[in-house]
C-alpha cells in the first residue's frame, strides 16, 4: 500500500509537472503572438501611413499634372499661332523675293538680249567674229546669273553659236597683217634665182663643139620657167608685193577663199622666181604656207538663233505670269523673226 501510495504521488506529482509545463509552454507562445500582433499592427499603422502621404503626394501629383496640361494646352496654342504667323512671314518674304529674283532676272535677260543684238549686228555690218564672239561670251556669263533653269537650253545654243564664229575666223587678224607686212618689206631683200650658166661646163661631143661654134652668130635663150635676169628683179618683187596687197585685201573682206588664192601665187613666185636654197626665202615660204594653213573659213556663220530663242522663252514666260498676256508674247515674237529674216539676207 504505501509502495502504492508512493507510485501515485510520483505519477499525480508528474502529471502536474507536465501540465504546469504545458501552460508555460502556452503562456510563451501567446506572449509571442502578442508581440506579433503588435508588430504587425505596428507595421499596418506604417503602411497606412505611408499610403495616407502616398495619397497625399499623388493628390498633388495630379493636381500639377493637370496644371501641366493647362500649360502645355496654353503653349501649344501659342505654337500654333506662331506658326502661322511664320508662314505668313515666309509668304510675304516670299513674294517680295520672287518679286525681286523677277526683276533682277528681267534686268538680266534684257541685258543678255543687248548683248546677243550687239553681237549679230556687228558680225553683219562689220564681219567682225572675234568682237561678236566677245559679245557672246558676255552674254553668256550674263545669263548665267539668272536663277531661272529654263534658260539653261539658251547658253548651250550662245555656246554653239560663240564655236561657230571662233572656228570661221581662227587667224588673229591684227597678228596676220602685221605678218603680211613684214614679208612685204623683205621682199625687195630676198635673192633671185642665179643667171643660167648651163652652157658654162664645156662639152666634149661634136654638137657641143658645133653649138659653140654656132653661139657667136646664133643666140638661144629660154623663157618659160628660166630663172630671170637682173632686170627683171624689180617686176618680179614687184608682181609679190601685189599677190602680198591682195591677200591683206582679202583677210579684211574675210574672202578666205581669194586670201588663200593670193598666198598661193606668192609661194609659187617664190619657188619660180628666187633662190630656193637662201634662208631668207625658205622662211618666207614657210611662213606663207603657216599662213595657208590657218586661213580664215570662207563661209559664214548664221546668228540670231539663240536671240530668237531668249524672245520666245521670254514670251512663254509672259503668258505663264499673266502678265502682259499674248499681245506681249506676239510683240517679242514677231521682231524677233522679222531681224534674225533682215540679218539672214544681209548675210546672203
Amino acid at each position: 500500500m504505501l509502495a502504492l501510495a508512493i507510485l501515485l504521488a510520483l505519477v499525480a506529482i508528474a502529471v502536474a509537472a507536465y501540465v504546469g509545463w504545458r501552460q508555460w509552454q502556452q503562456e510563451q507562445g501567446s506572449d509571442a503572438s502578442r508581440r506579433g500582433a503588435a508588430a504587425l499592427t505596428q507595421r499596418i499603422d506604417a503602411l497606412e501611413t505611408t499610403v495616407a502621404t502616398i495619397s497625399g503626394e499623388r493628390g498633388s501629383v495630379d493636381h500639377r499634372l493637370n496644371e501641366a496640361a493647362q500649360v502645355n494646352q496654353s503653349l501649344r496654342e501659342s505654337l500654333l499661332s506662331q506658326a502661322q504667323r511664320t508662314r505668313h512671314l515666309e509668304d510675304a518674304v516670299a513674294q517680295l523675293a520672287e518679286k525681286s529674283l523677277s526683276g533682277h532676272d528681267a534686268m538680266l535677260l534684257d541685258e543678255t538680249e543687248s548683248l546677243l543684238r550687239m553681237a549679230s549686228e556687228r558680225y553683219t555690218l562689220f564681219h567682225d567674229a572675234q568682237g561678236a564672239a566677245a559679245a557672246y561670251t558676255l552674254a553668256d556669263q550674263t545669263l548665267a546669273g539668272v536663277d531661272d533653269g529654263a534658260f539653261t537650253g539658251l547658253r548651250q545654243s550662245i555656246d554653239a553659236e560663240r564655236d561657230a564664229l571662233a572656228k570661221s575666223q581662227p587667224v588673229d587678224l591684227t597678228s596676220t597683217l602685221q605678218q603680211l607686212n613684214a614679208l612685204r618689206g623683205t621682199f625687195t631683200q630676198l635673192p633671185l634665182k642665179p643667171l643660167d650658166t648651163a652652157a658654162s661646163a664645156p662639152a666634149a661631143d661634136g654638137w657641143a663643139r658645133i653649138g659653140r661654134a654656132l653661139a657667136s652668130v646664133v643666140s638661144v635663150q629660154r623663157d618659160n620657167g628660166a630663172p630671170l635676169a637682173v632686170a627683171d628683179a624689180r617686176f618680179a618683187r614687184e608682181l609679190t608685193a601685189i599677190d602680198l596687197a591682195q591677200a591683206q585685201a582679202a583677210l579684211l573682206a574675210h574672202d578666205g577663199k581669194a586670201y588663200a588664192e593670193a598666198l598661193q601665187r606668192v609661194d609659187a613666185s617664190l619657188s619660180t622666181w628666187f633662190d630656193p636654197d637662201a634662208n631668207a626665202v625658205q622662211q618666207a615660204r614657210a611662213t606663207i604656207k603657216k599662213l595657208i594653213a590657218a586661213r580664215p573659213a570662207g563661209d559664214e556663220v548664221v546668228l540670231g538663233a539663240a536671240l530668237i530663242e531668249l524672245h520666245n522663252l521670254r514670251a512663254v514666260h509672259a503668258l505663264n505670269a499673266g502678265g502682259s498676256g499674248p499681245a506681249h508674247a506676239a510683240s517679242n515674237a514677231v521682231p524677233a523673226r522679222s531681224g534674225s529674216a533682215a540679218a539672214g539676207g544681209a548675210r546672203r
